[in-house]
């Protein structure tokens, strides 16, 4: 068969991070998707493709051991995102990138430190320096909300009162933090009773957020542990949202509500979070390959 008529297969790892899931090409290995942004949706279609909520390339870095760049599930780019780049720093040892330990990610907030320590074939467990939180709100960004922070703060994008805020024990009130991409955090007594599939795209698009925002909800079950649900903006609803996870710390810090320490009950587990007096937020949890494949024509 001629190479014009051969179809091109590419090589992915299929990775979760407390079950927050993404296809990873390791750009090391593979040549780069032609249009990564056109290629997200329909590889990460969990009916009729591989299934994830995107695609994540694994790419050679001039200023560190590689560069992460994350596509969400509808194709647009993150600049982003804290289970991702653990799994990325987990393929980068296991695939001979780098060694474990301490290990240097290009993102697209700049270059993290990653501490990757192995606990089986396919499984590390990975701590990630998150760097500092932008609180300004023209930095977040979040707009009609006046200058400096925006901590317990009105929010328009919740639009008017209605049935649920009572049964969920919801504080209307939002604070917003960027750990590199937009947050909004609100808080409630029942973090189950919240119809995030109905509230989530709303507050997503609110023109209060000129680049969308990533939505969560969280419930404060004592100063060093809360539960929290997540509308990740570009995904929907997902089982954990790492760099959501480190604003949460944030939030429940600047509200007076948690401790500077903290773990974070998400729908595919658990993460520890730590605002450290230095300013860093760090993050610590699992990353964990599933399978691996190959995509035709990517």
């Amino acid at each position: 068969m001629s190479e014009s008529t051969t179809t091109r297969i590419t090589r992915f790892v299929k990775m979760h991070g407390a079950g927050n899931d993404y296809v990873y090409i390791d750009c090391f290995r593979e040549r780069p998707p032609a249009d990564p942004a056109a290629l997200a949706p329909v590889i990460a279609d969990r009916h009729r493709g591989v299934g994830g909520d995107g695609l994540v390339l694994v790419l050679p870095s001039t200023v560190a051991a590689a560069r992460m760049r994350m596509f969400n599930a509808d194709g647009s780019e993150a600049e982003m995102c804290g289970n991702g780049i653990r799994c990325v720093a987990h393929l980068v040892v296991a695939h001979g990138h780098a060694p474990a330990g301490a290990v240097a990610i290009e993102t697209g907030r700049g270059v993290l430190t990653v501490d990757v320590r192995p606990t089986g074939p396919r499984l590390s467990q990975v701590r990630v320096d998150m760097g500092e939180p932008i609180l300004e709100a023209e930095r977040i960004p979040v707009t009609g909300a006046g200058g400096g922070r925006v901590v317990d703060a009105p929010s328009a994008a919740l639009g008017p009162e209605a049935t649920w805020w009572s049964a969920a024990g919801l504080d209307p009130r939002m604070t917003c933090v960027s750990m590199g991409n937009p947050h909004v955090v609100y808080f409630c007594r029942d973090v189950a009773g919240i119809p995030l599939e109905a509230v989530g795209p709303r507050i997503e698009r609110h023109a209060s957020f000129p680049q969308r925002v990533n939505v969560h909800f969280v419930q404060v079950r004592s100063p060093g542990r809360v539960a929290m649900r997540t509308w990740e903006r570009g995904s929907g609803i997902t089982q954990a949202c790492g760099t959501g996870a480190a604003a949460v710390c944030v939030a429940g810090v600047l509200t007076d509500r948690t401790d500077r320490r903290i773990v974070a009950e998400l729908p595919g587990g658990e993460l520890e979070l730590d605002w450290a007096t230095t300013g860093h937020v760090f993050m610590t949890g699992p990353a964990e390959e599933v399978f691996e494949g190959g995509w035709p024509d990517a």
